[in-house]
């Protein structure tokens, strides 16, 4: 451990013992939330609206299983599931989390969609953030903002070279 972060040094990623706690936690109460709300949502006339009510208990179903498959004892092949979840970076987990979200909302547009997939989506979004990674100091973030890029005016006059582009003098005065 160092200092507030703990780092797993398989992945090598910088994200904090609280922020991935935080993350596993939304989604956990967001997939269960998504199953309770998509329940609700099949109670409908609509074929659409029962699709994302099915939808949205599979994503949430999902979600849970992902996260936290301490939840799922019951089924043998969680344990594999949830394994195969840990190796995932998390780019690729927040993608599956925000497209999971989306198509319930697409399919049926109501407060029970929305309100069910907006935890699932927020999951989604954390998990972005945690591929982006940490932000710089502001020393860094001041420093490189001043300096001048060397290497990438290099690269846009190379380019320039090499398309021959013939930029129009400008008449305004």
């Amino acid at each position: 451990m160092q200092g507030s972060t703990q780092n797993n040094p398989d992945s090598g990623d910088q994200v904090t013992w609280w922020f991935k706690l935080l993350t596993r936690s939304v989604g956990v109460i967001g997939g269960i939330v998504a199953m309770i709300t998509g329940v609700l949502r099949c109670i409908t006339f609509t074929p659409l609206c029962l699709v994302a009510g099915l939808i949205e208990v599979l994503a949430g179903f999902t979600v849970v299983v992902f996260e936290a498959p301490c939840c799922c004892p019951f089924l043998d092949f969680i344990d594999k599931i949830g394994k195969f979840s840990e190796e995932r970076p998390h780019w690729q987990k927040a993608v599956i989390y925000a497209v999971m979200a989306v198509f319930p909302v697409a399919l049926c547009f109501s407060m029970t969609t929305i309100f069910g997939s907006a935890l699932v989506f927020a999951t989604g979004a954390l998990y972005g953030m945690m591929a982006l990674g940490k932000k710089a100091d502001r020393e860094v973030m001041l420093k490189r903002a001043r300096s001048e890029d060397v290497e990438l005016n290099a690269t846009l006059i190379t380019n320039e070279e090499r398309v021959d582009l013939q930029v129009p003098e400008s008449h305004v005065k």
